[in-house]
């Protein structure tokens, strides 16, 4: 697990989850949420790389399916949303493990 730099606000999954809320309630679009998920750099450093990737591809299936109607996608945009949602809950389950605030 990489670390985040000293005297940085600890890495929390809020904004994130905040985020996804916004989506879900179709306050922002799918691009502007992909936007504020890359740009969780504090978040993503200090978990293991391995989130980053599995966020990357997530958020390349959501991009890739707000393109089509929801029929016409091999992507649910809700099973997406659920994988976001699990992602989040693993998320939060390191960052407690490693003695971060949620």
């Amino acid at each position: 697990m990489r670390s985040s730099s000293s005297g940085s606000a600890p890495a929390t999954t809020e904004a994130l989850r905040a985020a996804l809320g916004r989506l879900r309630a179709r306050e922002i679009g799918v691009h502007a949420f992909a936007a504020e998920a890359r740009s969780q750099g504090t978040l993503l450093s200090t978990l293991p790389e391995r989130f980053g990737h599995a966020l990357e591809q997530i958020l390349q299936r959501l991009e890739s399916g707000s393109l089509f109607a929801e029929e016409s996608c091999s992507f649910s945009q809700g099973d997406l949303h659920r994988l976001l949602d699990q992602w989040l809950d693993r998320a939060d389950a390191v960052l407690t493990e490693a003695g971060q605030a949620r």
